[in-house]
């Protein structure tokens, strides 16, 4: 079965999370990934452990990466450039995570390729974008700091809290192969490629969502309100007998059915609490109500019973209960991948997308350092049609 993206090629100058994110997808698809890395050193990430797998390779680079091929190439290097450049030149896709102007003195710019390549589909990601904000260095920290999200995250009011994942880069991956699907599409109608560019600020202002759009449309300024929400109660962590339950109360008629399932009816009932605008004007309260009853159940026989009334809940998970329940539910999260001298197969979380006709596929673990550095330069020294079997005009 071939991927969606057989036979696109793909320059991935990038490295650490957003980059290398966005071209994983992109290889899980089909497309022919091919990393451009310093000889040496190469990902950042790649030194970025504990924790490392059974063959000493850092997880943190694994969790990116499977899927792709390695060339090591030195763009201070006479030749190493040239080649840099023939693959630019015939790739389908460049995507590149350096500071704005970094490729472009390498004459690896979108201008310096666009002529020689004009249907390349390119795509740049930044920090702060490439005008007044090119400067300033893109770290997840600091764009979840100075992006507001800190300022809506943490367990009580001064104290912003990070997300516990590098959040903003990989919504701004996901963003970049929005922006690359949605350019290989334009070719295919007109035969031009263009210019993807997405920065890690404007997708996070983008992602804070129903938060940004309170201010933008309405002036209202959020703030940290813990694990609540500020326009559902009641949505957030509730105490039990054993371990914090999570209760997303969306809708009225669900606010009952957690009522009587706690045996207070007619809470649902007082008029302070009626509807959700009400539930939100008088939370204290009811969060206070609701959690004596909560308090006197386990977690788990509380969940079972809510759940069987059609109220959303659960109990808050480690990444070990998150997997087991994924897999229970038959998810499939975790996929093996074989590959050569390693001492047992990869594991990586899956793909989360589902497609009839052409899923996503794991062909290669990711990949040692200039693992297939020989057979691309081989192949870029051949100036064959490409693996595909097409050559890109």
């Amino acid at each position: 079965m071939t991927g969606s993206l057989d036979g696109v090629l793909v320059a991935d100058f990038s490295r650490v999370l957003a980059g290398p994110y966005a071209t994983m997808l992109l290889a899980d698809l089909g497309a022919d990934v091919v990393k451009v890395e310093r000889p040496g050193a190469g990902d950042e990430t790649r030194a970025w452990g504990p924790p490392y797998d059974p063959d000493g390779t850092a997880t943190y680079y694994l969790s990116v990466n499977r899927n792709k091929r390695s060339v090591t190439l030195d763009l201070t290097d006479p030749g190493d450039l040239t080649a840099a450049r023939h693959l630019a030149h015939r790739a389908d896709v460049i995507v590149q995570n350096f500071r704005p102007g970094t490729m472009e003195r390498h004459g690896l710019g979108y201008a310096d390729i666009a002529v020689a390549n004009p249907r390349a589909v390119y795509c740049s990601i930044t920090g702060f974008g490439s005008g007044a904000g090119a400067d300033r260095p893109g770290y997840d920290l600091l764009v979840q700091a100075v992006g507001g999200l800190m300022s809506v995250t943490g367990a009580r009011p001064g104290e912003p809290v990070k997300a516990g994942v590098a959040l903003v880069d990989v919504i701004t991956g996901l963003h970049a192969t929005v922006g690359i699907l949605a350019a290989l599409r334009h070719r295919e109608a007109t035969g031009a490629g263009q210019h993807v560019e997405v920065n890690l600020l404007s997708s996070l202002l983008s992602a804070l969502v129903n938060q940004a759009s309170g201010y933008v449309s309405a002036g209202v300024v959020p703030g940290i309100l813990g694990n609540a929400h500020p326009s559902i109660v009641p949505y957030e962590l509730l105490p039990t007998a054993d371990r914090p339950l999570a209760v997303a109360v969306g809708t009225d008629a669900q606010f009952g059915a957690l009522c009587r399932t706690l045996g207070i009816p007619a809470v649902a009932a007082d008029p302070r609490y009626a509807r959700n605008a009400d539930r939100v004007r008088h939370r204290e309260a009811l969060i206070a109500t609701l959690s004596e009853r909560t308090a006197l159940r386990s977690a788990d026989d509380l969940a079972a019973a809510l759940s069987r009334r059609g109220v959303p809940c659960g109990p808050v998970n480690d990444l070990a209960g998150a997997l087991s329940l994924a897999t229970e539910l038959g998810l499939a999260p975790v996929v093996d991948i074989d590959g050569p001298e390693r001492a047992q197969p990869a594991r990586q979380v899956a793909n989360p997308i589902t497609l009839s006709g052409a899923p996503p596929a794991y062909h290669r673990p990711p990949p040692r350092l200039g693992e297939h550095t020989a057979e691309v330069l081989a192949w870029l020294a051949a100036g064959g049609p490409d693996a595909a079997g097409t050559e890109n005009g």
